[in-house]
């Protein structure tokens, strides 16, 4: 095992399941020392076994709450904003309060966490922050329109980070995954009225004919915490199965 992430202090949210899991468990075992946060305390307790991590129970739209976690257990020399919520539906299909929602928990959070957290990483000399986005950022895809806007302006915000404390030595990246299986996927194909058809749309749109697993986004948020990307800030990773293409 090469280790890549020894000695670093990792946050990661919405780290109980799928992306945030993942995570979680690839940074302990390149060797950080892992926070894993959720609000779904009983399923994240599961992740407090694994060596190299720890958790607790955080919610990210909770400004208090974080700010109170980043003053008991910081700094961190990595953040991975993982929170989010994915709304199904047109403009049309849309009420004021889902879109609140949207852009709470999904651009907000980071707003929060980012805030809590740079003044630590100024004090250690840097970090890197890694905010997961969504290729609906820059792809339109049907009945997303919440989410797209809201992913859009992850991008937005994590340009903007990495252009303001690029001389800290701070790094600001985000991650645009595609169609990704993970047990929220589960529970949204199966709200439709025939799942099956569902999830085969779902597959039929990634153009590698399959949908990505947690451990491949997982792979690109270690090396973006890693040393290795230390030259790398303001970018975009698309792992989204070609679908940007």
């Amino acid at each position: 095992m090469s280790r890549r992430l020894d000695g670093k202090r990792a946050l990661v949210t919405a780290a109980a399941q799928g992306i945030g899991e993942a995570i979680a468990r690839g940074f302990a075992d390149e060797g950080a020392d892992v926070l894993a946060t959720d609000i779904a305390e009983e399923v994240l307790a599961g992740l407090g076994e694994t060596e190299g991590i720890r958790t607790r129970r955080l919610d990210a739209t909770d400004a208090a709450a974080i700010d109170a976690l980043v003053e008991a257990d910081g700094p961190f020399d990595v953040l991975v904003n993982c929170a989010g919520f994915v709304h199904h539906g047109t403009v049309l299909d849309c009420s004021e309060e889902q879109w609140d929602l949207s852009f709470d928990l999904n651009v907000k959070s980071m707003y929060r966490t980012c805030r809590a957290v740079i003044p630590g990483m100024r004090e250690r000399g840097g970090g890197s922050i890694i905010n997961i986005a969504s290729i609906c950022a820059h792809k339109g895809l049907p009945n997303r329109f919440a989410y797209g806007a809201s992913k859009a302006a992850v991008v937005g915000l994590t340009k903007a980070i990495a252009a303001d404390f690029v001389g800290d030595g701070i790094r600001c990246n985000a991650i645009n995954p595609g169609t990704v299986q993970s047990p929220s996927l589960d529970q949204r194909i199966g709200a439709f009225d025939d799942p099956v058809a569902a999830r085969a749309a779902f597959v039929a749109r990634q153009p590698m004919g399959r949908l990505g697993r947690p451990e491949e986004i997982a792979a690109m948020a270690v090396y973006l915490a890693s040393d290795e990307s230390v030259f790398t800030s303001g970018t975009e990773m698309n792992v989204d199965g070609g679908m940007s293409i």
